[in-house]
């Protein structure tokens, strides 16, 4: 393909065959086709080869086992190399003869036979990708931006040979002026210089094309190259090097300081520090240990770790995160299909307007001369190359930043969600909270040592599988610093507490009310008035009695991540109006939403009810994104308007939602929106462009006011202009490591409803 319009011709063959859905995507040249059982790949082939183009069917990722390839990477290098060596020969040739024709003075004799000579293996060699495509299109009945072009430059060079053979053009001592803006009284004018100029400008605009066409790819070719290749396996009582795709489910693997995961898994023993920032944009390293997870291509960053393979292959997350930013990247939103019809007829439109040019300049009298440039303008300046790029380059370049930032866009369409959502509901456990009881406060009654109070009760709850004791018993060794003492006669009641004896101590812990009726041990004043407080703040309190009486309190609570605070602020910057939804009880959803500054709190709502809320603010007119990490969030996830899974949370919400957050941080919501945002925005001024450049300069280009050469230099400019302006994504920075103001905030804050996409859900 070498234009938008092939990519829309192609599409529409594909699309004409019963039971088939194709998008067919110009800039990443692939075709993504849902057709019958009736059908094979190879019948898809066919039809692809019957519209005049090639393809090929990709091989699956990991076939074999393989990791995927880097062709397509390859293909596009040998394309930008085979651009600029065309580039370089015709600027070599095309140079002297715009001197020549440019400059009277520099004008000698049978200076125009000279320029013939340079121009012509620019026109025919040099142009001949786009004379061979305009050839093949038309066997096929079809016309595309290579018809423009090959017709443009055609007429141009047979013009200015037939003046030479035919005309006083060709005498000896003929000398021209250069006209910025074409004459209608001139005589004959040769444009050599015009089919030369405008063949090497367009060879320019291709060359700049094929180039960022690879760097806007780049991202998702480093994720795809960020495996480890090799790996030490565990076989036998020793390690045997093998590589990284050969790994089996179950196989041990050791992986040393510096050296790469080489595949998800489990850590059996060891402990170290991993660094994710690769996969995640989370610049601190995280601490794993036994019966941690660890992710492929993460770095180990401190000690010995051996781990066992849960994931290998096309199921990793870096497989994964991979395959969703290639299906986001070969999807269209709603603005490229527009510019894909426009593309599909503007062609045949354009050569008409030209011939309309060409008649109407001569039916007013003016010369041949200045009706045939004004036409060959009109041709050359029409090619809306620009608007085949505006959508796929800035796609391509968007969801690779997001990746490398660990932010996955699933589809091209969830860039118009993001710009007319106006609430956020923010699931309060695992998304504004860690989703971990920790230890608060350790509150002693008089007379007795905090310390002592930690051992004993940490003691008694390590024997404990409920979280809470969990939490107590972690805490407790945290604080102390040591080995918690061994725990007899464990007992445990079920919801209400636990007792055992603790160096010849009967320790219970449980409820304050538990310990008042079944142990005869109530809480002084000063302990049920800390009571009271820790639950106003919806926090969970444990009382601890040995030997008869109530000891103390200690406080459990799930803990707000330390950048919940501040995400919520930038959701607020952004024009969110934040919502904090929850199972839990109100106080301890308000003292949440109190501490990260949310105003609205809707809680002790059942998996069901989520869905009911969400639908509940939607008909009140709101368009709503629901960010969750838990199986019951699914269907609040697929309900919304823009739904956003922490990748730290299960695999049915990240399947349910429209953006993956690869790490566990709410900042990360931020960023999916901006990052979102700036794309859509970079592509709707990149379509603008390009639709005013061809608005603008067609009229100009009939009415003879633009120089055909101008128009070639301009029309390879707005290419040029398009990539370049969507390759700017590729600076975006996250919250979590800038501090710039966002130039989204507050802009586009409409109500309006998303429900296409839904609807297509």
């Amino acid at each position: 393909m070498t234009c938008a319009s092939c990519a829309a011709r192609i599409e529409k063959k594909l699309n004409r065959l019963d039971g088939v859905t194709a998008t067919v995507n110009y800039a990443t040249e692939k075709a993504k086709v849902s057709y019958p059982a009736t059908l094979t790949p190879d019948d898809l082939v066919g039809v692809v080869e019957a519209t005049g183009y090639t393809a090929t069917v990709p091989p699956p990722a990991y076939s074999d086992g393989e990791p995927p390839t880097a062709t397509a990477s390859d293909d596009r290098d040998i394309e930008a190399a085979g651009w600029w060596q065309r580039l370089v020969i015709s600027a070599v040739l095309t140079v002297p003869v715009l001197a020549l024709s440019m400059i009277p003075a520099v004008q000698f004799d049978n200076w125009q036979w000279i320029s013939l000579t340079l121009a012509s293996p620019v026109v025919v060699w040099g142009a001949w990708p786009f004379h061979r495509a305009a050839v093949t299109n038309a066997r096929h009945g079809a016309a595309t931006m290579d018809t423009l072009i090959s017709v443009g430059v055609s007429a141009a060079w047979l013009w200015s040979l037939w003046a030479l053979l035919f005309t006083h053009a060709g005498m000896t001592g003929m000398r021209m002026p250069f006209d910025l803006f074409p004459d209608a009284d001139a005589g004959v004018h040769i444009y050599l210089e015009v089919a030369a100029a405008v063949t090497t400008f367009i060879i320019a605009g291709r060359y700049f094309e094929a180039r960022a066409k690879r760097q806007s790819g780049a991202a998702l070719r480093a994720l795809l190259d960020m495996g480890a290749k090799d790996v030490a396996v565990l076989r036998d009582g020793g390690e045997v090097r093998i590589p990284a795709h050969q790994l089996a489910v179950g196989d041990r693997f050791v992986v040393r300081p510096g050296e790469k995961v080489a595949t998800d898994g489990v850590v059996e023993a060891g402990t170290s520090a991993v660094d994710a920032s690769m996969l995640t944009g989370e610049p601190v390293p995280v601490e794993v240990g036994p019966g941690d997870p660890v992710v492929g291509a993460t770095i180990n960053a401190g000690g010995r770790l051996v781990v066992a393979a849960t994931r290998v292959g096309a199921d990793t997350q870096l497989a994964q995160m991979a395959r969703l930013v290639e299906d986001a990247q070969n999807g269209k939103a709603q603005v490229q299909r527009l510019a894909d019809r426009v593309s599909a007829v503007f062609v045949p439109v354009v050569i008409g307007l030209s011939l309309l040019t060409l008649a109407g300049w001569l039916l007013t009298g003016h010369s041949v001369t200045a009706a045939f440039t004004a036409a060959v303008a009109v041709l050359i300046i029409a090619c809306p190359c620009a608007l085949g790029l505006a959508t796929p380059t800035a796609l391509l370049v968007g969801t690779g930043r997001g990746a490398q930032l660990g932010v996955l866009i699933k589809g091209p369409e969830v860039l118009e969600s993001t710009r007319v959502v106006d609430t956020i509901v923010l699931d309060k456990t695992g998304t504004v909270t860690t989703g971990r009881m920790e230890l608060a406060e350790a509150i002693p009654a008089d007379g007795v040592d905090a310390e002592n109070l930690l051992r004993l009760v940490g003691a008694v709850e390590h024997a404990s599988e409920h979280p809470v004791g969990q939490a107590i018993a972690a805490g407790a060794r945290a604080r102390l610093g040591e080995r918690l003492p061994d725990v007899e006669g464990f007992a445990s009641t079920q919801g209400l507490g636990v007792a055992g004896v603790v160096d010849g101590h009967a320790v219970v812990a449980g409820r304050p009310g538990w310990l008042a009726q079944e142990w005869s041990q109530p809480l002084d004043a000063h302990l049920i008035e800390a009571v009271q407080i820790a639950e106003q703040q919806g926090r969970t309190v444990i009382a601890i009695g040995w030997d008869g009486a109530a000891r103390g309190v200690v406080v459990v609570s799930d803990t707000i991540k330390p950048t919940s605070a501040q995400a919520v602020a930038e959701l607020k910057q952004l024009g969110l109006r934040p919502v904090l939804l929850t199972g839990d009880n109100e106080r301890a959803a308000r003292a949440v939403a109190a501490a990260v500054g949310i105003d609205e709190v809707i809680a002790e709502v059942l998996p069901a009810e989520k869905v009911a809320v969400v639908e509940r603010l939607q008909r009140e007119g709101r368009t709503v994104a629901m960010v969750g990490d838990g199986v019951n969030d699914a269907a609040a996830l697929a309900t919304s308007d823009l739904g956003i899974a922490m990748g730290t949370g299960t695999d049915v919400a990240i399947e349910a939602s429209d953006l993956t957050l690869v790490r566990g941080d709410l900042r990360a919501a931020v960023d999916a929106i901006r990052l979102s945002r700036r794309t859509l925005r970079t592509i709707k001024g990149n379509l603008f462009w390009a639709f005013a450049y061809n608005v603008a300069a067609l009229p100009l280009a009939a009415l003879g006011l633009l120089n055909p050469l101008i128009a070639g230099a301009a029309m390879a400019f707005s290419s040029v202009f398009v990539v370049s302006n969507s390759l700017r994504l590729r600076r975006f920075q996250a919250v979590s490591t800038s501090s710039s103001p966002h130039p989204d905030a507050g802009q586009d804050h409409a109500v309006t409803r998303v429900s296409s996409r839904k609807a297509e859900r």
